[in-house]
């Protein structure tokens, strides 16, 4: 009976539409994100799931299907104080911590500046203490307020990110990447804030990555996309143990380990997509309680009897 927040049905993104470079950058995919989850979305570069976060968060006009956000339909609103409303409830880190920031404002008005816009704050000494709080709580000192983003490393800025998307009080964050253009020591240090935040806040994440790894450690459901398609979803632990579609067994088997008689025995599977191919009428089925893979209804007694033989082999 868990609430959920967002409600993604049948998204399509294409653009381009009629010519012929046509891109179907997201491909009728269907998921929900429960209300306090982290819902990971994997897959490689060009896979659209930085689209699909920039779709929910309307900086994208979807081609066809629904977006629900805690109940209303996101295409459906209208209007300036509507729009303020949602866009203070769902926040976005981005990919890149040098490109989102704005070099000619110094940090305590990047982070201020959804406090200015929301009303947030009676005054500036209102404003100045709520910068200053949120400085403290992503890890950096109340005196970085004053300098310019140009001062700080990656993973620094990448906390000033985090403040900034924290500063409206949102209920739901879509981290893009935020972690993928840091050094690995920083990127440990970033997840471990994001997920000290959803505690003390009660946040919700949609956590796009193309790193399964680091998917598994922070997300309770997974997501595995591939050319737009949604091929897989279920909790972190049967997506990342058990995943049986042959695209998630591919990034599975690409996953390095620091053993190096493992390493020298480790054989990449390779996905050449050819099995999802053809005539057959393909869409999400569930192998198991909670865990879907995209595949033809003659095809879903081979997956689960795949899944049967994991969990038998997992045991052993």
């Amino acid at each position: 009976m868990r609430k959920v927040l967002v409600d993604v049905k049948h998204l399509k993104q294409y653009f381009n539409v009629g010519r012929k470079d046509e891109v179907k950058a997201v491909d009728d995919i269907t998921f929900h994100i429960y209300e306090g989850e982290t819902f990971g979305l994997v897959g490689e570069s060009g896979s659209g799931k930085s689209t699909t976060g920039r779709t929910i968060i309307r900086l994208n006009q979807p081609t066809a299907g629904t977006i629900e956000f805690d109940g209303q339909d996101v295409m459906k609103l209208h209007g300036q104080a509507t729009m303020k409303k949602f866009r203070r409830d769902v926040q976005m880190i981005f990919q890149d911590p040098y490109a989102s920031l704005n070099g000619r404002m110094k940090v305590r008005d990047i982070i201020a500046e959804g406090i200015d816009i929301n009303g947030l704050a009676k005054n500036e000494k209102e404003r100045n203490q709520k910068v200053d709080d949120l400085l403290r709580t992503v890890g950096l000192n109340p005196n970085h307020g004053t300098r310019y983003p140009h001062e700080f490393s990656g993973g620094q800025r990448q906390r000033i990110g985090v403040a900034r998307a924290l500063a409206v009080d949102p209920k739901f964050i879509i981290c893009d990447e935020p972690i993928s253009a840091l050094d690995v020591s920083i990127q440990a240090q970033v997840v471990n804030l994001l997920q000290d935040l959803q505690k003390e806040h009660n946040l919700t994440y949609l956590f796009i990555a193309h790193d399964l790894s680091m998917v598994k450690h922070i997300s309770d459901r997974i997501g595995v996309m591939h050319n737009g398609k949604l091929l897989e979803v279920g909790t972190s632990d049967d997506v990342y143990y058990n995943g049986v579609h042959p695209y998630t067994e591919s990034l599975l088997s690409a996953i390095p380990l620091p053993d190096p008689e493992y390493e020298r025995g480790r054989k990449r599977i390779k996905y050449d997509g050819a099995q999802d191919n053809g005539d057959k009428e393909r869409h999400m089925l569930e192998i198991a309680p909670g865990h879907y893979v995209y595949a033809a209804e003659d095809e879903k007694a081979h997956y689960e009897e795949k899944l049967a033989a994991k969990k038998v082999a997992n045991k052993l």
